[in-house]
């Protein structure tokens, strides 16, 4: 019996300029990793009949169910700051569209299904690490409470795919709210196509943004939603200490998702100038440039609709300087309202900002691990006995005591009693996190020995981030010296 997909394909109905229509190539011995079956239940889909035999198969790009419409997207994109007219979906291709249970339209996309017309000589394939990292990565941001892609599901295929050395290949089923992105807008705009940017545009108010549809002027009202949505995005990534690692314009989701976990990372020792990725040699996308990325970035995207905005460029500059101009203090009120929280303030006052950066910078000259030191914080909220365990992760544990002794000054500005406040903390201040060297490892023992129970035991500490969980809780500390992963590599 065919599989059902109840695929609705509003993107495939657009102009064939935006795509190409292109199939999944089949592999060799398709064997599922992991499924997602709370995920698959929410897109009205039976998880066991795909974990089946047919529905792991179209999992990896072996069948094609008879309602889909399989196609690789087009982008250009800004690649470390230099343009690149045509990228598009190399490795990636997008079997559909799926209205959730909630109403809400999700793309499934398969990554590592074989080439397209944009691989540019690739092979179109992944290899299992990358995978893995994004399963885990995704769905853990996702248990943090941070807008993400999804993943439903991981599969090996049965095939080897040349790296530097031959690795096990693997297809990654991923699910978003749109794979739109800023390099979709700039693949029109450089080659002149209005008519396209208009339409692209129509697409995504109708999709994502429907009240910029009822705008007096709808074109504005997206970049503002668009501006609004990634400077709340990049403040959540500050907070939990997470770093993109290629903030390249193709890598910036429309629908303010984080999107293509290539070599991302969380930090553990606090350092705004922390880099892990292997490929960015000069710390563009270090941890503390990522809000001044993020503006870049929309900026690229306000210059694709200045036709749109208006027939005089100078008014239409104009205004999207005006919009782009809101990105730095809608950043500064989300990171402060989220600092704010991290450290049980409930109110807001004048001196919270100082309060915080404060702290941190004691945590990155004493080489403070940033997610055990504010979890620390929410107990020791409650009993300040326990200020011993977070002086002791500090180089000189007198630089927090002196610290601490300002916050608790200020927090007793407020009518709030110490278990409220380390109940709100303990919900602000994450336990866990997936460590870089605990997905190294997982990662290893997945490619060196078959071996995916490491991985299901880090995939099922991550998805209760904010529970104490005993029987886990060396799965909270940083890597001991020698086991630090200092570098990450992109999946392609």
């Amino acid at each position: 019996m065919t599989f059902h997909f109840p695929f609705d394909n509003s993107y495939a109905r657009l102009p064939e300029r935006f795509f190409t229509r292109t199939a999944p190539t089949p592999v060799g011995g398709p064997r599922l990793v992991r499924l997602n079956r709370e995920l698959a239940l929410h897109l009205g889909l039976d998880p066991d009949r795909l974990a089946g035999p047919d529905g792991v198969e179209i999992l990896a790009g072996r069948r094609v169910p008879d309602e889909a419409e399989p196609i690789a997207m087009a982008y250009a994109g800004h690649q470390f700051g230099s343009f690149v007219p045509q990228l598009g979906d190399g490795r990636a291709i997008l079997l559909g569209e799926i209205v959730d249970h909630d109403g809400v339209r999700r793309d499934i996309q398969l990554k590592g299904a074989g080439p397209t017309p944009f691989s540019r000589r690739g092979d179109g394939r992944a290899a299992l690490g990358p995978v893995l990292r994004e399963y885990l990565v995704s769905e853990a941001m996702a248990a943090l409470g941070i807008p993400t892609t999804r993943a439903l599901a991981a599969v090996t295929t049965g095939e080897a795919v040349v790296r530097e050395r031959m690795l096990p290949g693997a297809v990654l089923a991923r699910v978003a709210a749109s794979h739109i992105r800023v390099g979709t807008f700039e693949f029109f705009a450089t080659r002149g196509d209005v008519e396209g940017t208009r339409l692209l545009a129509d697409y995504v108010i109708a999709r994502l943004y429907p009240e910029a549809g009822k705008a007096e002027r709808p074109y504005h009202a997206l970049l503002d939603a668009v501006i609004e949505r990634q400077a709340e995005l990049v403040a959540r990534w500050l907070t939990v200490g997470f770093i993109h690692g290629v903030m390249n314009t193709d890598n910036m989701s429309i629908a303010g998702e984080t999107i293509d976990y290539g070599p991302c990372a969380f930090m553990d020792a606090y350092d705004p100038a922390t880099v892990f990725s292997s490929i960015d040699q000069h710390g563009r996308y270090a941890y503390g440039n990522q809000p001044r990325i993020a503006h870049w970035n929309l900026a690229r995207l306000a210059e694709t609709l200045l036709p749109l905005f208006s027939d005089d460029q100078d008014k239409a500059i104009a205004e999207a300087e005006e919009a782009l101009s809101a990105f730095g203090p809608r950043f500064e009120a989300a990171l402060h309202a989220g600092l704010r929280r991290k450290l049980g303030l409930f109110t807001e006052r004048p001196e919270d900002v100082a309060l915080a950066r404060d702290l941190l910078r004691g945590m990155a000259e004493q080489r403070a691990d940033f997610t055990l030191t504010f979890r620390r914080l929410a107990n020791a909220v409650a009993d300040p006995a326990r200020d011993d365990e977070v002086a002791a992760l500090f180089a000189d544990p007198s630089a927090y005591r002196e610290w601490a002794q300002r916050w608790r000054e200020r927090l007793s500005e407020e009518p709030q009693d110490g278990a409220t406040r380390r109940v709100a903390m303990r919900t602000a201040n994450p336990a866990f996190i997936p460590r870089n060297h605990r997905v190294e490892a997982v990662i290893a023992a997945a490619v060196e020995r078959d071996d995916f129970a490491p991985f299901e035991k880090l995939l099922a500490v991550v998805a209760r981030p904010y529970e104490d969980q005993p029987a886990f809780a060396d799965y909270a500390d940083p890597p001991q010296p020698g086991e630090e992963v200092r570098q990450t590599f992109c999946g392609t």
